[in-house]
């Protein structure tokens, strides 16, 4: 016998995990089916950032409306700790081109009517992080941006959906997605799911169900690398990006340095395993040691990948199907979807409830590859 909700939402990461709460404090009886564990993949495994710096322009309202839920995260998860704190994010311009390039990005914002990105002469950028290499032209700062932790702030989405009464099964892969007389009807290996509505949130695994349902994208499997150093005394505080070559680069509360910023190993969906690039890995160190010399000093402890993954654009899908009424989609934020996680479960619970969001949307229409 088929067991029965308000709603579906397939999918536990971040997304789903804050698609879960909001329909549930809405008052729908909603059942969460991940195929694994929540926060098993790119959601419990990312770098952490919480930005709105360097974001593709489609995005910067989002990245706004989901920054003011960030600065009340607590009251959001009922006091359940995430990590987050305010650091403030720089992208650090090492040459005369990266330069040009951050002076009119930092122009095209105001033009929009953007302030949240300022740029950095050289001797703000020193003072700020005195330990940086000589010769670096300026940069562009957000300084109301911050990091978090990524699996403390899922769990915490989960445990909060789970207070407000959602059902969160895990183990539970969706194998087929179909819908019959005014229902979907979720096939899974522990017996069938059914609600008039679903949401999307099976990350890299989303674009089979959308394709099951007549709406085809080309989204890519990618595995993000990162690394993780042994313990140097404090001497970063804001979270450091490249502008022409992929980095990311933090100091954590217990002095540990954190290293991304883009690197892709390979993800095997069939394995549900990723494999590492040790090449690009020593790329991405060597860049953190000639941006912080001191960073020699500093040892291994561990690298990994997540799973993730990436639409052509860069960008995510986001709001309903165009094939299919009761079914909507939030996947593909290829590798800088965690800031964007509250944000996203208010505009599908509207649209789920309400039928349409004060968010804007549009440009993430899945039609946009149809």
């Amino acid at each position: 016998m088929a067991r029965t909700a308000d709603a579906l939402v397939i999918g536990g990461g971040i997304q789903g995990c804050s698609t879960a709460l909001q329909l549930a404090r809405r008052g729908l009886r909603v059942v969460l089916l991940e195929k694994d564990h929540v926060a098993r993949h790119a959601s419990g495994v990312n770098a952490g950032g919480v930005r709105r710096l360097r974001r593709h322009e489609a995005e910067i309202p989002l990245a706004i409306a989901a920054m003011e839920m960030w600065y009340d995260i607590e009251t959001l998860l009922e006091g359940r700790q995430t990590g987050f704190h305010v650091t403030g994010q720089v992208a650090v311009a090492e040459t005369q081109a990266d330069l040009a390039w951050a002076t009119q990005r930092a122009a095209r914002l105001r033009a929009l009517g953007y302030t949240h990105e300022e740029l950095l002469s050289p001797a703000e950028l020193y003072e700020m992080m005195p330990e940086l290499a000589p010769g670096m032209e300026g940069g562009l700062i957000a300084r109301g941006d911050g990091a978090a932790s990524p699996y403390h702030t899922t769990m915490a989405f989960r445990d909060t959906a789970l207070q407000a009464g959602a059902v969160i099964e895990e183990g539970i892969a969706v194998r087929r997605l179909a819908r019959a007389g005014g229902l979907w009807r979720a096939q899974t290996d522990a017996g069938t799911y059914q609600a008039p509505r679903v949401v999307n949130c099976a990350g890299t695994w989303a674009g089979a169900l959308a394709a099951q349902c007549g709406e085809a994208v080309p989204l890519q499997p990618i595995a993000p690398m990162m690394m993780v150093t042994s313990r140097l005394p404090a001497f970063l505080k804001p979270v450091v990006l490249g502008i022409g070559r992929p980095l990311s680069f933090k100091q954590m509360p217990n002095g540990t340095m954190m290293i991304g910023g883009g690197h892709l190993g390979s993800a095997d969906l069939r394995t549900n395993t990723t494999r590492l690039d040790f090449a690009k890995l020593t790329r991405s160190a060597r860049t953190a040691i000639e941006l912080f010399p001191l960073m020699r000093a500093a040892t291994l402890v561990r690298a990994w990948a997540g799973i993730e993954s990436r639409l052509p654009d860069d960008i995510p899908v986001i709001g309903p199907s165009s094939t299919e009424p009761g079914l909507f989609h939030a996947f593909g934020f290829s590798a800088h979807g965690f800031q964007l996680g509250p944000v996203i479960g208010e505009i599908m619970a509207q649209l789920v409830t309400q039928g349409a969001t004060q968010h804007p949307i549009a440009p993430f229409a899945i039609t946009r590859f149809h």
